[in-house]
């Protein structure tokens, strides 16, 4: 099945009856008599302050809920993340957040450009952690570049005029998504070091709110990812034209927020553009490289979304060839992500050494308890709030490994 500008993350875990044509072969996971599951084994992630200790190797992969007014936190995040904060996943992710209110996809968007917005930000997430067990906390941090003023997708996703409160989006070069829409403001070298600085800005601000780990947002067609690929960055200066340019931005903010974040760094980053002429997963690993030495903890592997003429294979697990292929070649902590809605499937991902975690988005909006399901069919376990502790039914008994029920 062939698909247009619909970007990766809207992709990513798709219920498997959804992909169509050949439907790739999936890795059966070890008998489970035979050996303690992958999936569910511990992993560490380096940063600045020791090693970032995740209980399993499933991570609850960033989703925008577009629910926001003025870019702050409300209670629907509260709901939402004390939801997934429960969920058993070894690490929960927060959606995009803006790092400037020009940044934002749509005026729904989560920010952390402000004052207030952290403020927001942190109050509604220290409530939802009380409310969970103890689980590291990600953040993706991003800036939407020419795909920001859009409608919300369940009104069009389409760009919002200016004459109907949008705003001009701003891009590597003026080269607009598609025929139909007007062309992006080019950056200006001196705007540049003004996004920066709200990169770097925004970072400072997750510090203080105590979140132990960032995803620079790299990938599906937003800012940073125009910049890498030559289908939307067409500079003629330093930023633009061969690959030493076209990097060079993503990697001055990548430099900039390590310097004043000391947790878990790492991107996420579309490994191709799947267009003939645009990024290349030969690229992505050349520039994890570049990454790795400027001190990057992970990687996170995903494809597509910066053109309309991308044309993808859906089936279970497309994106996995090119997380191992990073692994690999960089040594970088990988995590995979597209399309990878079974237990077994996620548990051969770690088990042959695809990569090091699975990322899960939508099978987590249909499913906040999905992890507990894979601990009962793989025998894991998985942490739960003891209201939670009575719901085990006879044959998931182990799931819970520290429950403790009483009654008389």
């Amino acid at each position: 099945m062939h698909i247009g500008i619909l970007p990766a993350c809207h992709l990513r875990s798709l219920p498997r009856q959804l992909a169509t044509g050949n439907q790739a072969s999936i890795a059966p996971a070890l008998p489970l008599e035979a050996s303690v599951s992958a999936l569910f084994s511990e992993f560490e992630l380096g940063s600045g302050r020791g090693p970032l200790k995740l209980a399993n190797r499933i991570v609850v992969a960033p989703m925008c809920q577009y629910s926001c007014k003025d870019g702050m936190a409300d209670d629907w995040h509260l709901m939402h993340w004390g939801n997934l904060l429960n969920s058993g996943a070894g690490l929960f992710t927060i959606e995009a957040t803006a790092v400037s209110e020009r940044g934002r996809i749509t005026p729904g968007c989560l920010g952390i450009y402000s004052d207030a917005t952290a403020h927001a930000l942190g109050d509604r997430l220290g409530r939802a952690r009380r409310l969970a067990p103890p689980v590291p906390v990600s953040i993706q941090i991003g800036h939407a570049g020419r795909k920001a003023s859009s409608h919300v997708p369940w009104n069009s996703g389409k760009l919002i005029p200016q004459s109907e409160g949008g705003w001009w989006p701003e891009a590597p070069s003026a080269v607009p998504i598609s025929e139909a829409e007007p062309a992006p403001q080019a950056i200006s070298t001196a705007d540049l070091d003004v996004i920066l600085k709200d990169f770097v800005r925004a970072a400072q601000r997750v510090q203080d709110i105590g979140i132990e780990a960032i995803e620079l947002h790299g990938a599906h067609g937003y800012l940073l990812h125009e910049f890498l690929s030559p289908l939307s960055n067409q500079r003629t200066d330093a930023f633009g034209g061969n690959f030493e340019n076209r990097i060079r931005f993503p990697l001055q903010v990548f430099e900039a927020v390590r310097q004043v974040y000391s947790g878990t760094l790492g991107i996420r980053l579309s490994a191709t553009d799947w267009v003939e002429g645009g990024w290349t997963a030969e690229e992505t690993a050349d520039f994890s490289l570049r990454l790795k030495q400027a001190g990057a903890n992970f990687v996170h592997i995903s494809t597509g979304g910066v053109s309309p003429l991308q044309k993808i294979n859906l089936v279970p697990g497309y994106q996995v060839p090119y997380a191992k292929m990073v692994k690999e070649k960089s040594g970088l902590p990988t995590m995979a992500v597209g399309l990878i809605t079974e237990p077994s499937h996620a548990e051969s991902i770690i088990a042959n050494q695809e990569a090091d975690l699975v990322a899960l988005a939508r099978s987590f909006l249909y499913n906040p308890r999905w992890a507990w399901a894979a601990a009962a069919e793989l025998k894991g376990s998985v942490q739960a709030t003891p209201a939670y502790w009575r719901c085990m039914p006879r044959e998931a008994q182990h799931i819970f490994s520290t429950a403790k029920i009483g009654m008389r």
